[in-house]
Parts: structure tokens; sequence; C-alpha cells
């Protein structure tokens, strides 16, 4: 597969260190892409409804309704998925988010192969806190009730997290093992400056803990292009090639 792996946020180091971890979890072909405007790293509204329209401008450059590029899905590679919908009615490929990916990939990586007398309950484990609500509302809007998924954060925020992952470790078991007192059967660490840690973290943490890249470039393998019919917006002040996206 050739997967365009687009980095909602600014920062190009993090750009870069997602398409290293993510050449080193399969044998895809991965294609990188910064977005071009919004946050360094996104940690606030403001900057995922600014990185929803950043995503959703490159994605109409890079793939566009003909595809010229001939890319097999695309992967918004920022824990939040902004513009993630909004893409899936505008392109021709399957678009995947991380935090879409990983939640019904942790449940059923924390549900007993012989059932059991409650639903498996996973926690969303980020970094910085105004991360908490955002992604409490991405679940719920997903159709997940707040006892299935936890949502929790550390202090530090993601790109924090990616320059000095090492003093990050400590807070994000002692995080983790806070979950599982909880009753989180399964620990997703959610967020680009959080990928290639759940590794390390295994170890300290008395249940399974998952990469969102990871799982996000295994449910590519069998992702499908949805199938909501764009009705054509003609537009004003956006760039041409978003534009002719949405008027086709």
């Amino acid at each position: 597969m050739k997967l365009l792996l687009l980095n909602g946020n600014t920062d190009a180091a993090i750009t870069q260190r997602l398409a290293v971890a993510a050449r080193a979890m399969c044998g895809d072909e991965i294609v990188p892409a910064t977005a071009r405007f919004g946050a360094r790293y996104i940690a606030t509204r403001a900057a995922s409804a600014i990185a929803a329209h950043a995503v959703l401008d490159l994605l109409a450059e890079r793939v566009g309704a003909t595809n010229p590029e001939g890319f097999d899905a695309a992967i918004i590679a920022c824990f939040g998925d902004p513009g993630l919908d909004a893409a899936r009615e505008m392109l021709p490929i399957p678009v995947l988010g991380l935090a879409d990916a990983s939640i019904p990939a942790s449940i059923r990586a924390a549900a007993h192969p012989l059932g059991g007398l409650r639903a498996p309950v996973v926690a969303l484990l980020t970094g910085g806190t105004a991360w908490v609500p955002m992604l409490q509302e991405f679940a719920l809007l997903r159709g997940y009730a707040a006892s299935q998924v936890r949502v929790a954060a550390v202090t530090p925020t993601g790109d924090m997290i990616a320059r000095e992952p090492d003093r990050a470790l400590d807070l994000l078991a002692e995080a983790a093992e806070e979950q599982v007192a909880a009753g989180a059967d399964v620990v997703v660490l959610g967020g680009a400056g959080l990928v290639g840690l759940a590794d390390r973290l295994q170890a300290r943490v008395s249940v399974p803990v998952l990469d969102c890249l990871r799982v996000t470039l295994e449910a590519a393998q069998e992702a499908r292009p949805g199938t909501t019919p764009m009705q054509p917006a003609p537009s004003l002040g956006l760039s041409a090639a978003l534009a002719r996206a949405l008027e086709s």
C-alpha cells in the first residue's frame, strides 16, 4: 500500500519522527506531509479547528478528487483527528484518524475471547490536559459511553513529551496504572508526540498498552472509502486545490 501520513501539526520534526516509526511498524510505502499553517502542536480547540482546515487543504492538493499520486489511503496523524469526517466526505480513498482507529482496536484488544460480565473499558492517555474534554466529546460523538472510553492526560503536551520522552515515562506509567485501578482493561497512548513509547511503557503497566499509530496502520489494511456523497459547494477565499475538491 501507498499511504499518505499527514501531520496536522506544523512541526516537521514530528512528521519525520512519525514517518520513521511508521516505516518500522509496517511494510507499506509511507509518504509524509506536514500541515502548512496552524499550531506547531495542537493543544487547544482553536488550534484543532485551524488544523482541520490545514488538513483538508493539504489532502485536496495531494489527493483531490482524482488521486493523482495513487495513494491507497490517507492517515491524519494527529490524535483528535481534525477534519476526519470532512475528508472522508471529500476524498475518493479511505481516510483514517489515530483516535478513530484506536478506540475500536483497543476494545477488541481488551475483550475477553469468551466474553465477560462487563464490556471492556478503554483508557485513552495523551499529553496536555486540554485534550481531555475534547477527546471525551470525540468518543461520545462516535457512540462510545463515558463508562467504556475513559480519557486521561499527563500535564506535558505531546510536543514536550516528544522532545524528552525519557522524562515522561514515569508520568505516563503512573497515569496508566491509575486508569487500570479505575477499571481500564487496555491503555492507548494517543498523540503524535507519544508514538513509539507504548513498547517501552508496556513492562510498567499491567494491561495491554497500544500505540495509536500502529493500530491505525493495521486498520488501513482493511479500510474502505466513505460512501457519503458530497454536494458541490462553491467557495470563496480557499486554495485552488481545496476549492476544486469542494466543487467536484
